[in-house]
């Protein structure tokens, strides 16, 4: 048999596959609206989104997929699947800091898929009204960054928000200095936000020492910007490059190459367990010594694993804080409940924010 005949038998066999896949995925799609028909006609009508259900599918094919492609690959398009199936149930409406291509936007792609009604705002606190206002089902928000450290803004917003974290989604961030100049020699100023400046110092103060850096609301905002000024540069990632047709300079300028920001979901309604969760807390001690071990020790004897611990300025007395915790497991999981419990007794106030699957890869 010759190379060509060889090359025609495998086009033959994916067209067959092509064809046997594209008919299982509108199967799906037709199953998909028959779970809507039910969920209207037991009057569920806000949304379909159901995040414990979609994590246990995503970890499902992650153990089951044998390659070639990569689990990453393989729950991309899946989420891309389930998204589009769910937009025929009822679209998604989530808000996120805009403008298009900014990390938040990455996030917000990443973790619902491309099939929902994107809502774009100008600041942290425009995601949550616009969550708390019924204006979108869902907001994307970044709480922490793994050079910088937790965006204490976001902190502050939850403490007085009725809403639930839902979710979260790590962005693995590359920074890149996008420009229309050519060379480096050429630029004058440099646009970005505030944290994605303090994540590139060491490359600028080595490759532009000097240049004038100004901090905006947005990396996708800072290209904009730059795009309409000569001797500028943006640092900002890929995607707003291709959005707004701007070219990279210089790829992956961050200084530390394991940067990382994790993001919020946040919504107006608590998610069930899906079997691998975390719960956030928000816990306010008294003022009296060993008032820190008392909340912890619930958590050693159970065995529960925390992941974080934050505090930050309770603004209600001087030199009052309280505590943002996320801990392994689910607020109903049985030893997670009895530590809640326990921790309750010996706190002023406990305070669950969100119990919610662990991002899936």
């Amino acid at each position: 048999m010759s190379e060509q005949e060889k090359l025609s038998g495998i086009r033959d066999k994916i067209d067959s596959l092509d064809q046997q896949i594209q008919a299982l995925i509108n199967q799906r799609a037709a199953c998909a609206q028959q779970v809507a028909e039910i969920k209207i006609q037991s009057g569920e009508t806000e949304h379909f989104y159901r995040p414990e259900r979609e994590a246990q599918v995503l970890r499902k094919i992650a153990e089951r997929n044998e390659g070639p492609l990569g689990d990453k690959e393989m729950a991309r398009l899946f989420r891309e699947i389930m998204s589009s199936c769910l937009a025929l149930e009822k679209p998604l409406k989530v808000a996120f800091l805009g403008p298009a291509g900014t990390y938040n936007h990455v996030a917000s792609l990443k973790h619902f898929g491309s099939f929902f009604d994107e809502h774009a705002v100008k600041s942290i606190e425009d995601i949550f009204r616009s969550v708390e206002s019924g204006q979108a089902h869902f907001g994307v928000a970044p709480v922490e960054n793994s050079t910088e450290g937790v965006i204490t803004h976001t902190l502050d917003l939850l403490i007085n928000s009725s809403l639930y974290i839902c979710g979260e989604v790590d962005i693995r961030i590359q920074h890149n200095l996008i420009s229309n100049e050519t060379e480096l020699a050429n630029i004058k100023k440099v646009f970005s936000h505030q944290q994605s400046l303090a994540q590139c110092r060491r490359w600028l103060d080595e490759h532009l020492p000097g240049v004038e850096q100004y901090a905006v609301r947005s990396n996708a905002e800072a290209v904009r910007l730059s795009k309409n000024e000569k001797n500028t540069a943006a640092i900002a990632g890929v995607m707003a490059a291709e959005i707004y047709e701007v070219p990279v300079l210089c790829p992956e300028i961050e200084d530390e190459p394991d940067n990382t920001t994790r993001f919020i979901v946040i919504g107006r309604d608590a998610v069930p367990a899906s079997g691998k969760d975390k719960t956030s807390l928000l816990i306010t001690t008294r003022n009296k010594p060993g008032s820190l071990y008392a909340f912890l020790k619930p958590l050693a004897d159970r065995g529960i694993g925390m992941t974080k611990i934050e505090s930050r300025p309770s603004r209600r007395g001087v030199w009052e804080y309280v505590f943002f915790i996320d801990i392994e497991g689910h607020k109903d999981d049985p030893l997670v409940a009895e530590a809640l419990l326990e921790i309750e007794h010996e706190t002023a106030m406990v305070r669950v924010l969100g119990a919610y699957p662990m991002a899936v890869l």
